[in-house]
C-alpha cells in the first residue's frame, strides 16, 4: 500500500533504491512495506540461503520477508535518512522524516545490523557512521 508515488531504480548508494515521484511532506506516511510474515527462525534460515535479503524483524518472534513485496523493499540505508520505519501490529510503515523532493532517493536508518561486525555503510553522507 503506497500513499505517494515512488519508483525503484538504480541507486548511487547501493543496487536499487526507492525514489519519490512527487513531493512528500514531512511526517506523512509514504506507505507500507509488503511481504510475507514468517517466524524469526525461518527468517534466519532464509538469510543463510540468500546473498541478498529483504527481512525486517517486526517482533521478537516474527519477521517480514519483503523479497516479493512492493517497491519499498528497496529502501536503502543512510546515516541521515529522509524517512523512518514504524512497526505496528506486524506492519512496517514508512514515514517521511522531512519533506522529500521529487526525484530524491528515500532512505531509512537500518539501525543495528544482525551481521557480525556490521556492514560497511555506503550512504556517502558527511556524518556517516561508516558501519551499519
Amino acid at each position: 500500500m503506497l500513499k505517494y508515488p515512488v519508483a525503484s531504480r538504480p541507486s548511487p548508494i547501493e543496487g536499487t533504491g526507492v525514489f519519490a515521484l512527487s513531493r512528500i511532506p514531512r511526517r506523512k506516511k509514504i506507505g507500507e512495506v509488503t511481504g510475507e510474515i514468517i517466524s524469526v527462525r525461518e527468517a534466519r534460515k532464509r538469510a543463510r540461503l540468500r546473498c541478498r535479503m529483504c527481512l525486517i524483524d517486526v517482533s521478537d518472534t516474527r519477521a517480514l520477508d519483503c523479497t516479493r513485496g512492493n517497491a519499498l523493499r528497496h529502501l536503502n540505508h543512510s546515516c541521515r535518512s529522509s524517512a523512518f520505519l514504524r512497526i505496528f501490529r506486524e506492519r512496517v510503515e514508512v514515514y517521511a522524516r522531512r519533506a522529500i523532493r521529487p526525484g530524491e532517493e528515500i532512505t531509512v536508518d537500518y539501525g543495528e545490523s544482525p551481521h557480525s561486525g556490521g556492514m560497511k555503510c555506503r550512504c556517502g553522507h558527511r556524518d556517516c557512521r561508516d558501519r551499519i
